[in-house]
């Protein structure tokens, strides 16, 4: 299905077929395709395995994911080894087509910005230099993008990416919630218990905040499913079965909607690194 889906659709050629993680190696390293779409759960190798050996080989492509399992970890751990999108089971052909699709202009986006780069390389070095976007200018560009900007809890979440980014220049992983809210809470307040008070009161505008993002991310999906917005942030930033389920409730206008779960740590911890990544690009 996904073949035929592939071909009939003019995103590419399938160039190979595995039946197990473990035969697809060979035939991946030797055929080095732009991108691979891998099954979650395979026999010898499971997907997550796979991508981290054949990233240790050196295999640079892109990967998307295929899933029936909705799990946390799993998930957190596949973004982390450098899966670009999922793809849900039962496959679904506009899901799978939006997904080629967003995947393809990325690539080709990628590969011009490494063609302008050769040819500024070669341009002499009079031209006045990017100028260094700030960590509070990158955090608040994404937030832009997801419409939470003048969200109450907006300004803790940067003050937490401003901590990060100057306390962790070599770690990627967050250190306990708490102890990130508290430290935070420090920078104006003094007693004891008031740090702890005010700890527990910035995870609760946290969470209000992540919860208007994932809010506003699923309207945007359920009016139109291959907003680039959307197609971005919505996988990478949120557990998607919470997405898709507010898509449902949101494009079911009489169904009353159900408490959605909030992952903070999944949240801060992908844009922890994608501001690392922007800071670092100058």
């Amino acid at each position: 299905m996904l073949k035929e889906i592939i071909t009939d659709s003019g995103f590419g050629h399938v160039i190979g077929e595995a039946e197990s993680g473990i035969k697809s190696l060979s035939l991946i390293l030797s055929t080095n395709p732009e991108f691979v779409l891998i099954d979650l759960l395979m026999p010898d190798l499971d997907g997550i395995e796979t991508i981290e050996r054949l990233r240790n080989e050196g295999f640079q492509g892109q990967f998307i994911m295929i899933s029936q399992v909705i799990n946390k970890e799993m998930v957190g751990e596949a973004y982390e080894k450098g899966v670009e999108f999922f793809i849900h089971k039962p496959i679904n052909r506009v899901e799978v087509t939006s997904i080629l699709k967003k995947t393809a202009e990325q690539f080709r986006l990628k590969d011009s910005l490494l063609q302008i780069r050769e040819s500024l390389a070669h341009i002499g070095s009079n031209q006045q230099p990017q100028k260094q976007q700030s960590v509070r200018e990158i955090v608040i560009s994404i937030f832009n993008d997801m419409g939470i900007v003048g969200e109450i809890g907006s300004n803790d979440i940067i003050s937490m990416i401003e901590v990060l980014m100057n306390e962790n220049t070599h770690t990627t992983q967050l250190p306990s919630l708490k102890d990130l809210y508290e430290t935070v809470a420090q920078t104006y307040k003094f007693d004891k218990k008031e740090i702890i008070k005010e700890g527990k009161a910035i995870e609760q505008r946290v969470r209000r905040t992540i919860l208007t993002a994932v809010n506003n991310l699923a309207t945007l999906g359920a009016i139109d499913y291959t907003n680039p917005e959307f197609e971005y942030y919505a996988p990478r930033y949120f557990d998607f079965k919470e997405i898709r389920t507010r898509m449902m409730q949101i494009q079911e206008e009489d169904t009353k909607p159900t408490k959605i779960k909030v992952n903070i740590r999944k949240f801060l911890q992908v844009l922890y690194l994608e501001t690392r990544e922007r800071y670092h690009q100058f």
